[in-house]
Order: structure tokens, then C-alpha cells, then sequence
């Protein structure tokens, strides 16, 4: 792991999509800049993972990692054909899948947002909701590019009510959602519609929020706790 006791370095993993600046119309790494800022201001050094083949030696330069939200994992993953709703990005899949597997191993504290936590629990042996509409509304993702303001319910005890409080207000933006809960993950955060919106592994920071905590820059205390545990 890196060494920087004042300020840990967090890895960032990063989209695959093609994107427009200035002339140019590319296929592109990126992430949105909330993700970095808020690592900035939770006290880290941001530093971005490009998704490129399954090589995660990189983790080693990193002290803790960030599993950023995005397209949908390839339900093949997890033994189910495509939803009509559902978009994938196997690059990205072959590079996060590899990338978690080799932060559970060595012990890297984790938090994985939204699509993160989706990876979190297929990877564990978990499966999905595919298009989450379809059972409980529009209400986790109203309309494109427009948040849903949803109230967080955390079990007491848990890690992530040791951070946030025994509830949050939360942003969502997803259309899929945990189904069958990966193997040792505990659900820790229900919407009101009973989805589910918080998993850990208990006796980890290993740390997954269906929200989007980066669109909160005002509330960092998910990257923050990130970045005390990275620095131990």
C-alpha cells in the first residue's frame, strides 16, 4: 500500500464511455469531478484507476478505494439474461471485478457507490434487481439526469450508522438494486419501499451505498471515514 501518513491515497476506478471536449469526440476513462472533490475534502489524495484489461497491480499504490457508480454489470455475472433496460460496459466489469477481488484479499478499505455496490455483491455471489420500476416505482431515479431524494433507515450498530446517524437523506440514481445478498454481506440501509441501500461486511470497512454520497458535497463523512480508515 502507499505511504502517506497525513494524506492517504484513494483510487478512484473509472467509466469507459465516449466523451466530447473541446474538437474532440473519443472513447474516454473519465469520473465525474464530485468523486475527487470529495475525496479531496475528506482529507485524501484522489487518484484515478483507468479501466484497462483485469491488471490491478495499481492497488498497491493505493490506501484505500472508491468503486464508482456508472453502467450495469453483465447479468451473466450472476447467471441471468439481459433486462431490455439493461446497459453494460464489460471492459469495466473485467477490470473492477478483478480490481475488488484483489482490495477484499489485501484488506483495502472499500466504498462502493451505487453501481460499486452492485459489484460489491455480485462479486460476493449476490444478484440483482434488474430494473427496479418494475417493482417499486420511478421513485430511486424520477427522470434522466435527475436525482431522487430518498430517506435512509441504518441499522443500529452497523458502520455506516456509526458515520451517517441511524438515518440520511440520500440521492439516488439507479434502476437496479440487491435481490439476493452476496455472500457475508449484511444489508445495513433500506429505502421506505424496502430496497435495499446499504451493505457491509462486518469487521471490514467494506462499505456499499446504492446512493450517490459525491452529489452531497456538504456531507463528505462517507469519504472522510474512507480516508481515517485508509490511514491506519
Amino acid at each position: 500500500m502507499a505511504s502517506n501518513a497525513s494524506r492517504p491515497v484513494i483510487g478512484i476506478s473509472t467509466y469507459v464511455e465516449s466523451a466530447r471536449w473541446g474538437v474532440w469526440d473519443t472513447p474516454a476513462v473519465l469520473v465525474p469531478r464530485t468523486y475527487v472533490d470529495c475525496v479531496v475534502a475528506g482529507g485524501g489524495i484522489p487518484v484515478l484507476l483507468p479501466s484497462v484489461g483485469e491488471d490491478t497491480s495499481a492497488l498497491a499504490a493505493v490506501d484505500g478505494l472508491v468503486l464508482a457508480g456508472g453502467a450495469d454489470v453483465d447479468p451473466s455475472r450472476y447467471g441471468e439474461q439481459p433486462h431490455d433496460r439493461t446497459v453494460t460496459r464489460p471492459e469495466r466489469d473485467g477490470f473492477e471485478f478483478a480490481l475488488l477481488r484483489a482490495a477484499l484479499l489485501a484488506g483495502t478499505p472499500v466504498l462502493a457507490v451505487c453501481r460499486g455496490m452492485q459489484v460489491l455483491n455480485v462479486e460476493l455471489g449476490g444478484t440483482l434487481v434488474q430494473h427496479l420500476p418494475e417493482r417499486v416505482g420511478t421513485g430511486h431515479q424520477p427522470a434522466p439526469a435527475v436525482y431522487g431524494a430518498t430517506d435512509v433507515t441504518l441499522a443500529e450498530g452497523s458502520r455506516a450508522a456509526r458515520i451517517l446517524g441511524r438515518a440520511t437523506k440520500a440521492q439516488c440514481y439507479h434502476h437496479q438494486a440487491v435481490d439476493r445478498l452476496g455472500t457475508g454481506l449484511a444489508a445495513v440501509g433500506w429505502a421506505p419501499d424496502g430496497t435495499v441501500e446499504a451493505v457491509e461486511l462486518p469487521g471490514t470497512f467494506v462499505l456499499g451505498v446504492q446512493w450517490h454520497p459525491e452529489q452531497d458535497s456538504d456531507d463528505v463523512r462517507l469519504f472522510a471515514a474512507l480516508v481515517e480508515e485508509a490511514r491506519r
